[in-house]
């Protein structure tokens, strides 16, 4: 589930082939373009490669929009699924 707290984009739960067709489409329409897109991951629980797709797919849908989008507070096991496929340049982890 993706929800707007904060000024922050939560995602919560699962984020695997099963559920991340759901995804698919982020909710920038709650951004002000003045402001970078924030999504804080803290809250998922499960991840597979399919996570790893889904926010290139966001990151690809904010740069067609000229929006700056970063990740907080990701996984370990995300993280780690980041640097095996070497994507830590294109896929803006922050880890705080």
């Amino acid at each position: 589930m993706i929800v707007f707290v904060d000024n922050r984009f939560a995602v919560s739960g699962p984020l695997t082939i099963d559920s991340v067709g759901s995804h698919q489409r982020f909710p920038f329409h709650h951004n002000t373009k003045s402001e970078p897109l924030v999504v804080d991951l803290s809250q998922v629980d499960i991840v597979d490669s399919a996570a790893v797709s889904l926010m290139l797919s966001w990151v690809r849908q904010a740069q067609a929009l000229s929006l700056n989008l970063s990740f907080v507070h990701a996984p370990m096991n995300l993280r780690s699924l980041v640097d095996l496929y070497g994507l830590t340049e294109v896929l803006p982890l922050n880890y705080s």
